[in-house]
């Protein structure tokens, strides 16, 4: 039978470090003087109370918790359900707060920051007191650094879409430096923070106030995208745009080539090719945007590229930031928009959506299959950073392929029978299965939010967000009868 009680001491903890973090909007508004203190300690009290509890709960008379690890069966269980779990206590102080957002909108927006999506449905953020706005911005951070220890450390051993082919990469490549995953774990952390402290200095030299270097250093860093202002990232312009699309470009970059780097180990990170394919995928497509805007459009070639970068970045990465309405560039672009954020930055960094390594794989399967076809009795074998590619990892890379056409269809068609129009639906259930962020057209676009959906859209677009975020099977692996009797 399944114990239960080592995925309830793990998220019991979880939910207490998630109420500790929560003193940080709570002196954010002492320091403000706005009056919004209360919500924050009393939220912060209750989620602490309530994590606290259930890993007392769950730890005693359980062999401390994990000390016995945990089975596969126990992973997928506990990866799913900390992602559900989070945003019910991360909402608390946006239903108490000036907000006042119903549950269904607290909810909504929790899962947003948690999973780095972006989307929100809040206005009038630019008068928020800054607890809240800080608050969302730490929702996000921690999602960041959360998704790259699943990412390292869980998803491989899961073999979640081909995620195992960076088993071996991210455990036994260290064996001689770093002894154990914890190890690895914490230096990504420290990395982490260490990045997310220059993005902030970098914005405070360019002119950015204290308060927005922090919030928008964090959901630079996490690829979230949340911002303090409802012009998003327009609030800014010039430098900031092209520092912000630095930050998102290292941040959708492997971080276990970061370790490695700090480790004495450089060419690795200018030898991996999915770094070689993302920056090169950016490259072609700011030359093509730029290219039409100048062409079309009255941009000036400097403002046409640093516009072209950023907005590219943002969406290629899954942050989901917007400078501009790209609403308005035309029908192309708007189309290359939609398309780049089902591509995604590189595994085992904060971004989102399919990711490059899956794109790679799954033209290498094509050109094998196209030479064998050529030369029927050749000996032909796909490979990935110079490394032959099994049968195993290509079938769960194609299996996830499909997985995501066919529930970014049941997402869109669920949209649609709430009441929303092709756009919208089609759009809302991409940049939720694909963590993107703004949608397209004139209600979830870059330059509005998701406020006017109804309740059940917005449930159902939460659940789309869960399940990108975990790389979809990781969550539907437990729908299946199979893994309740196993």
């Amino acid at each position: 039978m399944l114990d239960f009680r080592p995925i309830g001491y793990v998220i019991g903890l979880l939910v207490l470090i998630l109420g500790a973090m929560m003193v940080f909007p709570f002196l954010a508004d002492l320091i403000e003087g706005r009056g919004e203190w209360p919500v924050f300690l009393e939220s912060g009290v209750i989620t602490m109370l309530f994590g606290a509890l259930l890993a007392l709960s769950c730890g005693s008379g359980s062999g401390g918790g994990t000390s016995r690890g945990l089975s596969i069966q126990q992973t997928f269980l506990l990866t799913t359900s900390v992602w559900g779990a989070l945003p019910l206590f991360g909402a608390l102080p946006l239903m108490l707060g000036a907000t006042d957002l119903s549950f269904t909108d607290a909810f909504f927006e929790a899962m947003s920051g948690l999973t780095t999506t972006g989307s929100t449905v809040i206005s009038g953020l630019d008068d928020l007191p800054k607890g809240l706005l800080l608050w969302r911005g730490i929702l996000q951070w921690l999602g960041g650094i959360g998704i790259i220890v699943v990412a390292m450390v869980f998803l491989p051993e899961l073999r979640v879409g081909g995620m195992q082919i960076f088993k071996s990469e991210a455990f036994d490549t260290f064996g001689k430096i770093l002894p154990r995953a914890q190890a690895i774990a914490k230096q990504i952390s420290l990395i982490y923070l260490g990045l997310t402290i220059a993005c902030m200095v970098v914005y405070l030299a360019l002119g950015m106030g204290f308060f927005d270097a922090l919030v928008h250093a964090m959901t630079t860093m996490s690829t979230g995208g949340f911002s303090n202002y409802d012009a998003s990232f327009g609030t800014f312009s010039g430098s900031a745009e092209y520092a912000a699309s630095i930050f998102m470009i290292f941040a959708a970059m492997p971080f276990v080539r970061y370790v490695q780097l700090i480790n004495g180990k450089a060419t690795p990170l200018f030898r991996d090719s999915q770094i070689r394919s993302f920056l090169g995928t950016i490259v072609v497509l700011v030359v093509v945007t730029a290219s039409v805007l100048v062409t079309i459009f009255p941009h000036h070639p400097e403002q046409a590229v640093r516009e072209a970068l950023f907005n590219i970045t943002s969406i290629i990465s899954g942050t989901g930031y917007a400078s501009v309405d790209y609403m308005e560039w035309g029908s192309f672009l708007i189309m290359v928009f939609f398309f780049i954020g089902l591509i995604g930055g590189c595994a085992g960094s904060t971004a989102c959506s399919i990711k490059i390594f899956r794109y790679q794989l799954l033209f290498a399967s094509i050109r094998v299959q196209i030479q064998r076809i050529r030369s029927p009795h050749g000996v032909f074998v796909p490979r990935f950073d110079g490394r032959p590619v099994g049968q195993d990892v290509l079938s769960s890379v194609i299996s996830f392929f499909m997985f995501f056409i066919v529930t970014l269809g049941i997402v869109a068609w669920a949209l649609a029978l709430t009441g929303l129009d092709f756009v919208t639906a089609i759009s809302g259930a991409a940049t939720a299965v694909a963590n993107v962020g703004p949608g397209l057209g004139e209600t979830i676009g870059p330059a509005g939010n998701f406020s006017s959906l109804n309740d059940t859209a917005k449930w159902i677009l939460s659940c789309a967000m869960l399940i990108g975020r975990l790389e979809l099977m990781a969550v539907y692996a437990i729908l299946t009868l199979r893994f309740w009797r196993a």
